[in-house]
């Protein structure tokens, strides 16, 4: 992290939720990062200098209840109304009328959110690995609920407070180098072994992390910073963002089946579980995002695309704000 404290500056700013703590560098149009489960403003560390570089004011935030940023206590502080919330507080208190906004992950539908629900603050959503799907369909905890068969899919095996805690917390270190592990192209599980997303009867999610080796992009340094952050704030507040699921449901109604018009981007990895769990919602990407200026899936990348295949998404952000910038 050494190479980049000369060239950002850290910085909190008032939120509805309390303060958002944010890392900031470049000068330029604004650009919003917005991290994931389970990470901080450090996921963008490749991102920052590149967009400086590039010629964008690029800031990423630690999300409500991660890092430097205030945790509410309330569960329902974290529904997603809350996040958007957060983000348009951002980008008024840096000064600013409106901002691109980029998402992994999570963080990709706090993005997408973000555009559906103030257009006038986002001009335009960048989505990484995670692609939008709009609301609608069944109650989300019952969907997830039916999944797996005899075992419980993680979503659903997040939702009791303190259940994950529990498996978590006493080797956060651990816990997040196998979950890395297990998302990354380079060492996730064979096929046909038992998949990491669902515990079996009994279990818990590390029974199906693979153990003794760092993903290439994953530094033990790296590592370190994303497990001192959770050994200080502990992983409730990030976890919350899953047990608002139905809430969200039910607050979103009102947009159910919503497309969002701006012009938007999709990077995905071609490994990773959400793009191809999620292929539907690539596939309908012309009714949904009729702003989309392009789509990309990364060969052999999985989960993490923007620290597994960080020139490949650099590249891919910077030409994508570029043809938007000359139209905007």
């Amino acid at each position: 992290m050494s190479q980049y404290a000369t060239e950002i500056t850290h910085r909190l700013v008032p939120s509805p939720g309390g303060r958002i703590h944010l890392v900031e560098q470049g000068s330029g149009p604004l650009v919003l990062l917005v991290h994931g489960f389970p990470e901080s403003w450090y996921s963008w560390r490749h991102q920052l200098p590149a967009l400086a570089a590039a010629g964008y004011r690029a800031v990423a935030a630690d999300v409500r209840g991660y890092g430097r940023s205030s945790k509410p206590a309330a569960t329902d502080a974290y529904r997603m109304t809350a996040l958007v919330e957060d983000n348009v507080a951002v980008v008024h208190a840096l000064g600013e009328e409106s901002a691109v906004v980029v998402g992994h992950d999570w963080g990709a539908n706090i993005a997408a959110n973000s555009a559906l629900l103030a257009p006038e603050v986002f001009r335009a959503v960048a989505l990484l690995s995670v692609p939008y799907a709009p609301r609608g369909g069944p109650r989300p905890g019952d969907v997830f609920a039916g999944m797996g068969g005899d075992e419980e899919f993680y979503v659903s095996y997040f939702q009791e407070p303190g259940r994950a805690e529990a498996e978590i917390e006493p080797d956060v270190r651990g816990w997040l180098a196998g979950l890395y592990a297990a998302l990354s192209a380079d060492t996730m599980p064979a096929p046909g072994a038992p998949d990491p997303h669902f515990v079996g009867g009994g279990g818990t999610m590390r029974d199906r992390f693979p153990a003794g080796r760092l993903p290439g992009w994953l530094s033990e340094r790296d590592l370190d910073v994303y497990a001192g952050e959770f050994e200080r704030t502990g992983m409730t507040g990030a976890l919350n963002r899953y047990r608002n699921m139905d809430r969200d449901w039910e607050d979103l109604a009102a947009f159910d089946g919503a497309p969002i018009t701006q012009p938007s981007l999709f990077v995905g990895g071609g490994l990773d579980a959400s793009t191809t769990w999620l292929a539907d919602a690539i596939e309908a990407f012309p009714v949904t995002l009729p702003g989309l200026v392009s789509s990309h899936l990364l060969d052999g990348c999985g989960h993490w695309i923007q620290q597994e295949r960080p020139d490949d998404v650099n590249r891919l952000l910077t030409e994508w704000l570029a043809v938007i910038r000359t139209v905007s």
